[in-house]
């Protein structure tokens, strides 16, 4: 309904999951893949074509870089990210269709997308307790609904038996690219040097943490987007997706 808000919340997740004994009613799509390489964008598109309903985890993890910045932590304090995670209330909700992100009761939906808070969460969100305060909220949410998420682990850890699993990506190149003229239109001062620069170190750090490093599941689709439109993309993606709803 319009106007109206919808929320899950998100608890510590203490017990280990066990996919088998739990009835899975919801159609699952996973995107995973390298910071830049449009997956949001892509999957939210997706989502309104096929009638999924959009989880931004990437958006849950930065609300979480979000409250470590606003406590004056910088990228090396771990152990004090460790101890304060709880803290951090993190919720989705949907206003007339669109999803919201709040932290301890505030919509931050803008601000998590500053450049130093996407940073920081290439850093937090490979703390295990960090993971550990949203993953029941993603799982429970799949097991119910027909989802497609996206992320850097939902193929291979969060969504292990997603019906549909999307490993997308393009060239460090074209994905710095990419992000350097979406700055410019925001007004943001930057170089394509930079954007580079940290689109380089974000995929290591991603590809080589010890928490759920990113990689491709062995069983998801790799589509490179590099010489892709996006329709083409969110085409391709769609012809894996075969559920009918209406079933």
């Amino acid at each position: 309904m319009p106007g109206q808000r919808l929320i899950w919340q998100a608890y510590p997740f203490h017990n280990k999951w066990k996919r088998k004994e739990v009835m899975k009613l919801g159609y699952n799509v996973a995107i995973d893949g390298p910071a830049g390489a449009g997956k949001s964008t892509i999957a939210k598109l997706v989502a309104k074509e096929k009638g999924y309903i959009y989880v931004d985890t990437g958006a849950m993890y930065r609300a979480i870089a979000l409250y470590f910045l606003n406590q004056g932590l910088n990228a090396s304090e771990i152990e004090k990210m460790k101890e304060i995670a709880e803290q951090a209330q993190v919720e989705i909700g949907y206003e007339q269709g669109v999803q919201q992100v709040y932290l301890n009761g505030e919509n931050v939906t803008s601000k998590i997308r500053e450049e130093a808070v996407g940073n920081m969460a290439s850093i937090s969100s490979a703390v295990p307790e960090v993971r550990a305060r949203l993953l029941n909220l993603q799982r429970t949410l799949a097991q119910k609904e027909d989802v497609i998420m996206d992320g850097r682990d939902i193929g291979t850890n969060i969504l292990p038996n997603a019906d549909v699993k999307i490993y997308l990506t393009a060239s460090v190149e074209t994905r710095a690219k990419r992000r350097f003229h979406e700055l410019l239109a925001k007004g943001v001062s930057c170089t394509l040097e930079e954007i580079t620069h940290d689109i380089e170190q974000r995929d290591f750090r991603d590809m080589n943490r010890e928490t759920a490093p990113l990689c491709q599941a062995k069983d998801a689709i790799l589509i490179d987007s590099s010489d892709m439109t996006i329709s083409e993309v969110v085409e391709k993606i769609c012809s894996y997706c075969n559920k009918n709803l209406d079933e």
